[in-house]
């Protein structure tokens, strides 16, 4: 799939929009005029729905040059239990394996495209963008939470202002995040490369582990700030070593593992992807390591260290087409929208803040690592997307601080949800501008003249 396609004609646009048509109809027809079908029965209908759904709407929201998978977001929140009430609150819950699948094969993914030439080529580019993204975000978006919070945010009311920073500190880790299946989504529709493209992935991957490592210090931190008494422990810091440096073993390990048997056997990789995705992730989290690390190692092992990373690429890029549709569209059917009309201006706020900053923090840490033109001028879009991670980061809040994480993390659900939106639109624009997407790298006075 290209992200420069042949266009397609007037007709086969509206047969997708009729098909599009019919499968919404069947499935309202389905919801309201037959008995409610069994649990699994139900699950099946929905898959598949969202399969049809996301598919369709994909194909037909490219005519606005916009990335696939904010099709899928699209299909699934019309769809969801927001808006037309056809898929159910339970049924997107029991979807939740099929995004363990997916989170599997992307952090394999992830792993692939990271190549240890092109890290190196671009390593103080990433460093210094690494420092200037992390302190800019952190100070300027955690200042505008702790401005916000005495008007604009419920919870902050009425705290002390010492409790109130260290809520904004944790914001300001949240702003930081990336979203490693948002980048790799698009990328796979695209088949993207360049420096762009490599630049993205080093940094959004790489964002995964020191934001995780930076929750840790700043959850202790923010502890002592709100609770009197509370003291510093390095016991968070241990474990956070404990189960990085496992996730890195592991993943080592898994990737050797991984590499003999490409070589010697090569059959039935589908079959061993799916395994991993389930089953290996299961062991990882009862071992309390963490799956993306370990699968991200793992496939930058195959990459790198052996000759079979293009065949496991491969195998992994025929997984991923059904079960990226199904991840994205039920993502979109679990965005709570009620919520967003609730609290969307202080969440377009904060948004509105992490977008600046994002784009100002890039052009000075570009002018000061003396990037290539086309990452002076773009590499601000692909930083954008909020997903998964930055949600599982505000469950780990909400579990650490219940006085008022319920709370933050739906401030926090309603962010991602606008960034969720809009950074992957941007990073496919991005992509296009720098004719990436073509799979050949622009004149460089051509990217001078448009920066």
């Amino acid at each position: 799939m290209s992200g420069h396609a042949a266009p397609k004609s007037i007709q086969t646009r509206a047969r997708e929009a009729l098909s599009l048509a019919i499968v919404f109809l069947v499935l309202w027809v389905c919801t309201q005029y037959t008995p409610r079908l069994h649990d699994d029965a139900s699950l099946l209908v929905g898959l598949g729905f969202l399969l049809l759904a996301g598919t369709l709407t994909s194909e037909l929201m490219e005519v606005f040059r916009v990335p696939h998978l904010t099709g899928y977001l699209v299909a699934g929140m019309v769809a969801g239990p927001h808006v037309l009430h056809l898929i159910d609150h339970e049924s997107v819950k029991r979807l939740e394996p099929v995004n363990t699948l997916t989170l599997a094969l992307i952090a394999l993914a992830g792993g692939c495209e990271l190549r240890i030439d092109a890290l190196r080529k671009g390593l103080r580019s990433l460093a210094v963008a690494m420092v200037v993204q992390g302190v800019l975000g952190m100070a300027i978006v955690g200042g505008v939470f702790m401005l916000a919070a005495p008007r604009m945010i419920p919870f902050a009311k009425g705290m002390p202002p010492a409790a109130v920073f260290g809520v904004a500190l944790l914001w300001g880790v949240l702003a930081i995040s990336r979203s490693p299946s948002a980048t790799l989504g698009v990328l796979a529709q695209t088949r993207a490369q360049g420096p762009l493209t490599t630049f993205t992935l080093g940094f959004v991957m790489s964002s995964d582990v020191v934001v995780v490592i930076l929750l840790a210090g700043v959850i202790g931190v923010a502890r002592t700030l709100m609770e009197p008494g509370a003291v510093m422990s390095l016991q968070a810091f241990g474990a956070l070593g404990h189960e990085i440096v496992g996730s890195v073993s592991v993943g080592t390990s898994l990737g050797l593992v991984l590499v003999a048997y490409i070589k010697f056997v090569g059959r039935q990789l589908l079959v061993v992807l799916l395994a991993l995705g389930f089953g290996a992730t299961e062991v990882l989290r009862y071992l309390h390591f963490d799956p993306v690390l370990a699968f991200l190692v793992a496939g930058f092992v195959v990459q790198n260290l052996s000759k079979q990373g293009e065949r496991f690429m491969h195998a992994i890029e025929g997984a991923s087409g059904v079960v990226y549709v199904v991840f994205f569209a039920s993502a979109g059917a679990h965005l709570d929208l009620p919520l967003l009309r609730e609290l969307w201006p202080v969440a377009l706020l904060l948004a509105g803040t992490r977008a600046l900053v994002t784009f100002g923090a890039a052009k000075l840490s570009s002018r000061i690592a003396n990037d290539p033109p086309r990452i002076r001028t773009w590499g601000w879009a692909p930083l954008i997307s909020q997903a998964g991670l930055t949600l599982g980061l505000s469950s780990v809040i909400a579990r650490e601080f219940p006085a008022f994480g319920g709370s933050f993390r739906a401030l926090t659900i309603a962010t991602v949800a606008l960034n969720e939106m809009v950074g992957p639109i941007l990073f496919k624009l991005a992509l296009d501008r720098t004719a990436e997407t073509r799979g050949q790298a622009p004149a460089l006075e051509e990217v001078e003249e448009a920066a």
